[in-house]
């Protein structure tokens, strides 16, 4: 039904694992002609960057490929998960998520000269199965620069962690839950 009136999907694929919810149906949606998008769920269980994300999907698709016969998705194929059918399924497709003339500037710029994609071969396999979030260089939003050499931009980064404690201390107190001693 969903591929029949043209609605799109967005599987978070390592929480679905790992909460036990069961296979995430990656195939199920390729064999229907329907890339999934990429998404975050339950930060508080795994690694919320897409990075995780797309190389989570890579090994179980091509996991589930090998067992059904099927054949495996490209890094290339998850990158495009993650990126333009993110967009597509947010209905963002025609602001964001390629880079093409009338669209915004939302770009991310990776670096390449880090030990985790050295010797650097194939740029996609590289984003997808080699980097993390220590790649990333510089984002921009609209052409805002967001984030610039590695470090946040127009973020008071101390008072989100200090904000961010107090409420957990508060919870914690009110939930009379103990932290367990380090």
């Amino acid at each position: 039904m969903i591929v029949d009136t043209g609605g799109t999907v967005s599987l978070a694929s390592p929480v679905e694992m790992m909460m036990g919810h069961g296979m995430p149906p990656i195939q199920k949606f390729l064999d229907r002609g329907l890339p999934p998008s990429l998404s975050v769920d339950v930060e508080t269980n795994v690694p919320s960057d897409m990075f995780n994300q797309m190389r989570s999907v890579l090994a179980l698709q091509r996991t589930q490929a090998a067992v059904q016969g099927k054949a495996p998705m490209r890094a290339r194929d998850v990158l495009a998960c993650a990126t333009v059918e993110g967009a597509r399924a947010n209905g963002l497709d025609a602001k964001t998520g390629t880079l093409t003339p009338g669209k915004h500037a939302d770009l991310i710029m990776l670096r390449t000269d880090r030990m985790n994609v050295t010797p650097l071969n194939d740029p996609a396999t590289a984003v997808v199965a080699g980097m993390d979030t220590g790649n990333v260089d510089t984002v921009l939003i609209a052409g805002r620069v967001m984030k610039r050499h590695g470090e946040l931009q127009h973020v008071d980064w101390p008072a989100v962690r200090r904000t961010a404690e107090e409420s957990r201390d508060r919870v914690i107190a009110k939930s009379g839950f103990r932290l367990p001693k380090i």
